[in-house]
């Protein structure tokens, strides 16, 4: 790590980004205290983590890439066991069905499947009802299917107030979830801010891709470049060359076949900032 800053407002979602070997994991352990800092200043939930305290512990829920859950035991034994570490827990029933596993509650854990098991992970954090979360890599692993339903837990502990640290190789997954995110790359932040402004996408180069019948053809003044599908046109003010293409179809009575608008991904982002080919 070269040295790295940023904050987490409370009840947010806030995630990390960056290949592997960026520090994404690093820098979670030593949030967490599991790692320490070579150098400078951490606080989290008014503690530093290093400290090892108590009521920090109490205040904060993990999920980790790998766990070490018993599996013979049932999902509500395990939700039951972690439960009775912290002195506030959340009601173990409750638990169990944020987590989305009401109808697997007393199947041991060895018998679930690899996304179920997954949601476990997710049961235990939840236990002790902490005021922050860290979610390494969450997903990984999962199906689109899964993916979808861990989401929607996600966005649903967002909901009750939750903070959210979330680290994820899925740029799809950042966006949907995140408030904030920051790319991590060679050890330190090379970008922070909203999914939607990172790499000055709100700023950046927008797409416009059409056809147009049989005998029609787009005059020259729009610059357009002409494409086996059809024309395709770059332009940086998205409202006012969409307002002057279709009014000119308007007034041509020319439809405009196939229209899209693709503005940016974060995935494209990304891949510029950390200069990687890895999703």
């Amino acid at each position: 790590m070269r040295g790295i800053d940023f904050s987490v407002r409370a009840g947010e979602v806030f995630a990390l980004l960056g290949p592997n070997g960026a520090g994404k994991t690093t820098t979670v352990e030593i949030l967490e205290g599991y790692r320490r800092r070579d150098a400078g200043l951490v606080n989290v939930l008014g503690h530093d983590p290093a400290r090892h305290e108590r009521d920090f512990r109490e205040r904060i829920g993990l999920v980790l890439q790998s766990t070490g859950i018993q599996h013979y035991l049932t999902v509500r034994e395990t939700v039951s066991l972690y439960a009775g570490y912290y002195p506030r827990p959340r009601d173990v029933d409750e638990v169990i069905e944020l987590a989305d596993l009401t109808e697997s509650r007393d199947r041991r854990v060895g018998q679930l499947s690899g996304g179920q098991r997954r949601r476990v992970d997710l049961a235990v954090a939840l236990a002790g009802d902490p005021e922050l979360l860290f979610l390494d890599e969450p997903t990984t692993g999962f199906d689109p299917s899964a993916r979808r339903q861990a989401w929607e837990i996600v966005q649903g502990l967002a909901r009750l107030g939750k903070t959210i640290l979330l680290t994820t190789h899925f740029m799809d997954e950042a966006q949907v979830l995140a408030d904030r995110v920051a790319v991590i790359a060679g050890g330190k932040i090379v970008a922070e801010g909203p999914p939607d402004t990172i790499g000055q996408r709100g700023r950046g180069v927008t797409t416009v891709r059409f056809s147009l019948p049989d005998g029609s053809e787009l005059p020259a003044r729009f610059g357009a470049r002409t494409t086996e599908a059809g024309y395709e046109l770059d332009i940086h003010s998205a409202t006012r060359a969409l307002h002057e293409l279709t009014s000119w179809a308007l007034s041509a009575d020319v439809e405009l076949l196939g229209l899209e608008v693709l503005r940016p991904s974060l995935e494209d982002a990304y891949l510029e900032l950390t200069g990687s080919g890895e999703r």
